[in-house]
C-alpha cells in the first residue's frame, strides 16, 4: 500500500482546561505536582468546580504531537475515541482545522468526551487530572488498518494503555505496521503509567517498537534502576532508537553503537504541559524528511522550547520558521 501518511498517532481524545494554581490549592487537595492522576465523574466535577478561570482547547498527548507534526508540514492522521456530544464534536473540528485527519467514529449512548483538568503553578509545573471518560472505550474495532498500512509510522502513546481493550488495539496497530513495513513509535508519557504496566511496556518493545519516546523518570521506572546511564544502556540494546528528554539537560537519541547529544533551546518556561509532545513531533517530523537522528533531536529541542514558552500544549509560533525547515 501507498503511503499517505507521514504519522498516525492513537491516543486518548481529550478536551484540556488548564488554570493557574498555587501549591496550597494541590496541597489542600493532595495532589503531587508534577504527575498525572485519573479521576473518576464526580473528583472531576468537584475540581473543575474548584479551579480559576481556564482555558480549554482540544488535547491528549498524542492528539498534541499530531497537531504540532502537521504545524511542521508532516501528513498526519489520528485515531482516538470521543463521544457524540459538543466536547468531542469540537475536538473533531479542532484536529481537521489544523490538517490532521480524524474521523474515528464517535461513542453514542456512553461516557461523555474525556477532560485533563491541569494545574499549573507558579513554577511552570503542570498537574493533571484526568477523566477518561469516552477515552477507555477505544478498542481494536477503532483501529483503521488502511490508515496504519498507509502511515511511515504509527506513534502510540503510553496514556493511551490503561485499559485492556486499548491494549489489544495497540498490539494489533503493531502487528499491521509490521506487516506492512511500516514504523511504530511508543512514548512512555508518565512514569505513572511505566509503574502500571512495566512488563507489558516491555512486552510491546519487543514485539516491534522501532522509536521509544521518555524522559528520565520514565527510563529509569522502564528498567527499574536509579542510575540515568545504565538505563540508557538498557534500551540501547532493546529498542532501535530512543529519544531520552532530560528537561534543562537537553536530550539523548541513542540508535546502536551512536548517541547524539541533544542540547537545550534556551527559552522562559512558562508552562512544562506539552514539551514532551511537542519534542516527539518534531523528532518524527524531521525523521518523516529523512534528517539524520541528531537533527531530529534538534528539531524536537526547537518544538520542546515553544511548547513550554507559553500557556497551553499547542504550538502559538510558526515552528517551520523555528526549526529552520
Amino acid at each position: 500500500m501507498a503511503q499517505t501518511l507521514d504519522i498516525l498517532g492513537i491516543g486518548n481524545a481529550i478536551l484540556d482546561v488548564l488554570a493557574r494554581a498555587d501549591d496550597g490549592f494541590l496541597a489542600a487537595r493532595g495532589l503531587d505536582k508534577g504527575a498525572m492522576r485519573l479521576v473518576d465523574t464526580e473528583e472531576a466535577e468537584a475540581l473543575y468546580a474548584a479551579m480559576g478561570p481556564g482555558l480549554e482547547s482540544s488535547g491528549g498527548s498524542a492528539a498534541n504531537t499530531c497537531a504540532a507534526a502537521a504545524a511542521l508540514g508532516a501528513r498526519v492522521g489520528f485515531l482516538g475515541k470521543v463521544a457524540d456530544d459538543v466536547p468531542g464534536q469540537i475536538f473533531g473540528h479542532d484536529m481537521r482545522s489544523i490538517g490532521v485527519a480524524f474521523d474515528t467514529p464517535p461513542l453514542v449512548g456512553g461516557a461523555p468526551t474525556a477532560r485533563c483538568l491541569i494545574l499549573v503553578t507558579p513554577d511552570a509545573q503542570r498537574t493533571m487530572n484526568t477523566y477518561l471518560g469516552a477515552c477507555v472505550a477505544f478498542g481494536e474495532a477503532d483501529v483503521d488498518a488502511a490508515k496504519v498500512a498507509a502511515a511511515g509510522v504509527t506513534y502510540l502513546e503510553g496514556y493511551l494503555f490503561d485499559p485492556p481493550a486499548a491494549q489489544a488495539a495497540f498490539r494489533m496497530a503493531v502487528r499491521i505496521a509490521k506487516a506492512n513495513g511500516r514504523k511504530v513509535a511508543l512514548t512512555l508519557s508518565d512514569a505513572f503509567c511505566v509503574g502500571r504496566h512495566r512488563a507489558a511496556f516491555r512486552e510491546l518493545l519487543r514485539q516491534g517498537v522501532d522509536i521509544l519516546f521518555a524522559n528520565e523518570a520514565e527510563i529509569t521506572s522502564l528498567y527499574e534502576t536509579d542510575d540515568h546511564a545504565a538505563a540508557v544502556a538498557a534500551v540501547r540494546a532493546e529498542v532501535p532508537i530512543a529519544a531520552l528528554t532530560r528537561s534543562e539537560k537537553g536530550s539523548l537519541v541513542v540508535a546502536g553503537d551512536s548517541t547524539a547529544q541533544i542540547a537545550p533551546v534556551p527559552t522562559k518556561v512558562v508552562d512544562t504541559t506539552g514539551a514532551g509532545d511537542a519534542y516527539a513531533a518534531g523528532f518524527l517530523a524531521a525523521a518523516a524528511r529523512g534528517l539524520p537522528l541528531g537533527e531530529c533531536g534538534r528539531w524536537g529541542s526547537v518544538c520542546a522550547a515553544e511548547a513550554i514558552s507559553h500557556v497551553g500544549a499547542r504550538p502559538q509560533a510558526d515552528l517551520r520558521a523555528l526549526v529552520g525547515g
